[in-house]
């Protein structure tokens, strides 16, 4: 089994860490990307949100269990083909709800390029920008070193 161990800075990563979960709070009554199906009928509608919503709130959760106390004893984190999916699938909404309640002035490709002068950000905005590039930066390496193993490439 594939499995990837990233050493991460605790002091960088600690308070990227109060936003994850801020917004996975957030992400608890509500999709990261809402349905936009209105032609079902409206109870299959809303037992399909309600599953997707369990399953939003699951991923979160795995991925924030990742940050636990070997993680700020070690600070090690692990991605293998047990968890990817579902760490992939956490950091995109958690994404999704950065862009959504911080990062609205910025367009996708200043976010996707991380052309963004750090400096000149309000402390807030900074922690949203850095805490969405390093979201960015697991999916980047799961999707390059785990691929094969549970993407089905």
């Amino acid at each position: 089994m594939k499995r990837i161990e990233v050493k991460l800075a605790l002091p960088v990563v600690a308070p990227l860490l109060d936003v994850i979960k801020q917004l996975g709070d957030s992400l608890k009554k509500e999709l990261a990307a809402p349905l936009a199906v209105r032609d079902i009928d409206a109870e299959f509608r809303d037992a399909w949100s309600g599953e997707l919503l369990s399953s939003q709130n699951d991923d979160v959760r795995t991925l924030l269990a990742l940050f636990d106390d070997e993680f700020f004893s070690e600070g090690v984190v692990s991605f293998d083909e047990n968890n990817a999916e579902v760490i992939l699938r956490a950091c995109a909404a958690v994404r999704l709800r950065l862009r959504e309640v911080y990062l609205k002035p910025f367009g996708d490709e200043t976010l996707e390029g991380g052309d963004v002068d750090v400096a000149t950000l309000s402390e807030p905005l900074r922690k949203a920008f850095m805490c969405y590039l390093f979201l960015a930066t697991i999916q980047e390496l799961i999707i390059q070193h785990l691929d094969d193993g549970i993407l089905g490439s």
